[in-house]
């Protein structure tokens, strides 16, 4: 299929680029411009559980929905690059059935973890349990390589809050932890009875060794780095200080609300945006993809979105400086992706933006793939 005339808005440039076609169409017609260059796929599929909503039905046999979905499944994986990664949201209904056909696409090896996300805070009285949660179902080109490039979250207030700064350290706040170790590895040079400054002895509990040598010990008292309690004679035990931890903590397999957002987030989002629009029934908020995208990539990275329904992963990436593909076969993609991309271009305030500093600027491309020439940028 031939492309459409392609519009911008904003800078004029290719970089970002949202794209009016069935999915799989569009994805055979830039494969083989961004094959391998992907950092992050982030995809909201019909969750096929029998619903009628106001841009599309989520009616299809399972046999159907699962042979076109893994067919998408196959062409996004090639676009990956080795440090890629592959998001998909999902819920209770066909979880368990996307994990198999997303395993025999990818590998089972390629299975990184199961995101449980708190999608709203109201109770759902009308069933037999009120479900509250949803799914996001990672994969990785390699999971090995994904550990060590991902990215950490901010530490939690709960966990900022461990540290203290009891004895006044100039350094800053700081927690302790135990200077004693499993003893099943450990050299001869770590079992020792350790006499405190003020000359107390400890030795470490059965099975188990000092974590340094006698020597590290010394030197870790001389710089203060060991904690004997206010009155000197406690166990000693290791000060951590918040200033030379880690900036953040590794990303938990659990999403609040608080963390991530909810349903009723998006939607209060997108009718800010547009209030006299049908907009989606399920929309994803801007808070949740900010959370998968900054955990997944780094500024500059390409992130592609397949089912980009209202817009949002390609709304996120923008205000996180990060480069984007969107692809929405619906007239949507026009009455609502492209002016809701409009908007943030010219630094559109909700959402994330105050979080991040978002001002504007920026731009993308539109284009259409087997489409009419109906659906314009201006539209």
């Amino acid at each position: 299929m031939e492309p459409q005339p392609i519009d911008f808005y904003g800078e004029p440039d290719a970089r970002n680029r949202l794209i009016h076609a069935d999915n799989a169409d569009a994805l055979r017609q830039i494969e083989d411009e961004i094959r391998g260059t992907v950092r992050c796929v982030y995809i909201d599929p019909p969750y096929n559980n029998g619903e009628r909503y106001a841009h599309y039905s989520d009616r299809q046999g399972h046999s159907e929905w699962s042979g076109e979905l893994g067919v998408r499944l196959e062409q996004l994986w090639r676009l990956l690059g080795l440090d890629g990664s592959l998001w998909i949201s999902i819920d209770d209904g066909n979880v368990h059935y996307l994990k198999v056909l997303a395993d025999e696409v990818f590998g089972r090896n390629a299975f990184v973890s199961t995101v449980v996300w708190e999608h709203r805070t109201t109770r759902e009285n009308r069933r037999a349990f009120s479900n509250n949660h949803e799914y996001l179902l990672v994969y990785a080109k390699d999971p090995d390589l994904f550990r060590v490039r991902r990215n950490l979250v901010e530490a939690s207030v709960e966990i900022r809050a461990r540290y203290k700064n009891p004895d006044a350290d100039p350094r800053g706040p700081w927690q302790s932890v135990s200077l004693n170790v499993q003893a099943g590895h450990a050299t001869p040079a770590q079992f020792y009875e350790f006499r405190s400054p003020a000359g107390k002895t400890f030795t470490p509990p059965a099975g188990r060794c000092w974590a340094y040598t006698a020597e590290r010990m010394n030197d870790l008292v001389s710089d203060n780095r060991i904690w004997f309690g206010r009155a000197g004679t406690a166990v000693p035990r290791l000060k951590r200080f918040l200033a030379e931890s880690k900036a953040g903590m590794t990303p938990p397999t659990v999403w609040s609300a608080e963390f991530a957002g909810t349903t009723a987030t998006a939607k209060r989002e997108i009718l800010r945006l547009f209030p006299d629009a049908d907009v989606f029934d399920t929309p994803k908020p801007e808070l949740l993809i900010r959370r998968i995208i900054e955990i997944a990539t780094d500024p500059g990275d390409l992130v592609l979105d397949a089912y980009l329904g209202s817009g949002t992963t390609a709304a996120v990436a923008h205000k996180l400086d990060r480069r984007w593909v969107g692809i929405e076969r619906g007239p949507h993609a026009a009455t609502l992706c492209a002016r809701r991309l409009r908007n943030v271009v010219d630094g559109d305030p909700g959402g994330i933006s105050a979080a991040v500093g978002w001002l504007g600027g920026g731009g993308f491309a539109f284009e259409s793939i087997g489409a009419t020439d109906e659906l314009r940028l201006a539209a």
